[in-house]
């Protein structure tokens, strides 16, 4: 313990179940003297338990569709007076596609999932922040952070739409980072994380198989969701006050590895 968030208040969202790294991360802020409040949609909270997470870090729970500005209003507005100020930090951990879930092929894409796919995972990070910023809801030198994936550049056969949802929220995190910036410095990135044991993770296709892939191809290995959460952390304190508009690697080297020995034992024998 730091004490790195002490006296900094904020949202998460997305803590569906202790495997979830919003969940992990709820933990570690609470550790490190933050308040904030939680939040996920209503379906999210009914199949979750995210009340005895609540109880743990002495946190409210607000209900959010993070596709419904109406409903964003009233959670930011809430969580500003439950924690009794402007917030400091925003964390959104919000990633569904119906076609991935569905087993639809890439080929065969139902359109209309793929909007929903795009609003949920993608197009809800802009209406976060265009909501934060038109309640002027931050406090200067705040951080906004998404979870993203690498699959926003590369190509992962059983990743579907979702590679594209992850490009479009890479890509707002860019745009208005520069605005926020301007405005009232407020730092907005993304964290592309390692494949993760997650609920949401292990819905892919030949997800093991990949996990496996992966962790041989990264030289430090994947980063765990507990590793995830420390990251998410220090790019909420303070000691992270110049880094804005980025997608940030935090894969144990996978992205910039060509291939490993680990690898190549595997594949000669």
């Amino acid at each position: 313990m730091y004490n790195l968030l002490k006296g900094k208040r904020g949202i998460i969202f997305g803590a569906l179940d202790e495997r979830s790294i919003a969940w992990k991360v709820a933990l570690k802020a609470h550790q490190e003297g933050a308040r904030f409040t939680l939040t996920n949609a209503p379906i999210a909270l009914r199949m979750g338990q995210i009340n005895s997470l609540a109880e743990t870090c002495n946190a409210e729970v607000i209900a959010a569709d993070a596709t419904s500005t109406e409903d964003l209003e009233s959670l930011f507005t809430k969580s500003m007076e439950i924690l009794g100020g402007k917030l400091d930090f925003v964390l959104h951990s919000i990633g569904m596609s119906p076609n991935v879930r569905k087993n639809r092929p890439y080929g065969d894409l139902n359109y209309d999932w793929f909007q929903k796919t795009l609003d949920i995972s993608g197009l809800s990070f802009h209406k976060v922040l265009q909501t934060a910023d038109k309640l002027d809801a931050m406090n200067e030198w705040g951080s906004i952070l998404a979870l993203s994936y690498i699959a926003a550049q590369r190509t992962f056969p059983d990743y579907s739409d979702m590679a594209q949802a992850k490009a479009l929220l890479e890509s707002i995190a860019r745009s208005y980072g520069y605005f926020f910036a301007r405005k009232n410095k407020v730092r907005v990135n993304t964290i592309s994380q390692s494949p993760t044991m997650t609920t949401a993770g292990s819905g892919v296709g030949g997800f093991d198989v990949f996990f496996d892939y992966a962790d041989k191809m990264s030289p430090l290995g994947n980063a765990t969701a507990e590793e995830c959460a420390d990251y998410v952390v220090v790019m909420f304190s303070d000691l992270t006050k110049k880094v804005t508009m980025q997608n940030l690697m935090h894969d144990g080297g996978f992205s910039t590895s060509g291939i490993t020995g680990e690898l190549i034992k595997d594949l000669t024998k």
